[in-house]
């Protein structure tokens, strides 16, 4: 029998930080597991450790020790230049301020990281024009983002992190310069797209945001402080099936 391969795996990882004289501690001994298809929130405060833990899961730093797999690939001690081709193949990030380029239409956009993997124009141009349709806007392919709204503005950059087909898509702050209902848009996208499989993380500070996640992970002083699954979600949710986790 086929073992599954977790998404993410996190094997007794520290990160420590060089301040002059000083040695800071950022994370300190997180080892965590998951599996694909979860929609998992990170929480905690500043200085928690969720930013650094975050950067390290999207293989944007690696850990100064302890082991890290992403998709049962061994990428703890990659250097940057494959750091980077990982990053670009198989995690797909959306951030708070939606990292739009401002003068370049919304397929332009989305296509981005496949140029930057070299994939050839009209394939390029066939899959960005699907991931846009797949999250509603396939009639604004060749609007710049100062023609859209903020929501739209993020639906691109959500329509950006799926295009590459990744493993695994880390959204930070994604709702953080949205309204409330745009914000409850977004989060309902998150979980229509976990429920067609996909394997997202939410890093955020708002309860409220995180309460549409089945698995809420806090972070406190480099170390997980719970790891739980949630009882009710909002109606818009569904809670799945799950392994018993511990931190």
């Amino acid at each position: 029998m086929q073992v599954a391969v977790d998404t993410v795996q996190l094997d007794d990882i520290f990160k420590l930080y060089q301040t002059g004289d000083v040695q800071v501690q950022a994370l300190g001994g997180v080892t965590l597991r998951i599996a694909p298809g979860e929609l998992v929130a990170i929480m905690g405060p500043s200085g928690s450790g969720k930013s650094t833990l975050m950067n390290i899961i999207g293989c944007l730093d690696r850990p100064t020790t302890g082991r890290y797999s992403l998709a049962g690939q061994d990428i703890s001690r990659l250097d940057k230049n494959a750091l980077a081709s990982v990053r670009n193949r198989q995690v797909g990030f959306v951030f708070q301020s939606f990292n739009l380029l401002t003068r370049t239409s919304a397929v332009e956009n989305v296509e981005l990281p496949l140029l930057y993997a070299g994939v050839r124009s009209e394939e390029r141009t066939v899959r960005a024009r699907a991931a846009l349709e797949r999250v509603g806007l396939g009639d604004r392919l060749t609007h710049h983002p100062s023609q859209m709204s903020g929501g739209q503005q993020q639906r691109v950059a959500i329509a950006r992190a799926l295009v590459s087909h990744p493993h695994l898509v880390l959204a930070d702050e994604p709702t953080g310069n949205l309204d409330s209902q745009t914000s409850l848009d977004i989060m309902a996208l998150f979980q229509e797209l976990n429920r067609s499989g996909m394997t997202i993380i939410l890093v955020t500070h708002e309860p409220d945001i995180a309460a549409f996640a089945a698995r809420i992970i806090t972070m406190r002083d480099g170390r997980i402080q719970s790891d739980r699954l949630q009882t009710s979600l909002p109606a818009t949710a569904t809670v799945p099936s799950e392994r018993a986790h511990t931190p």
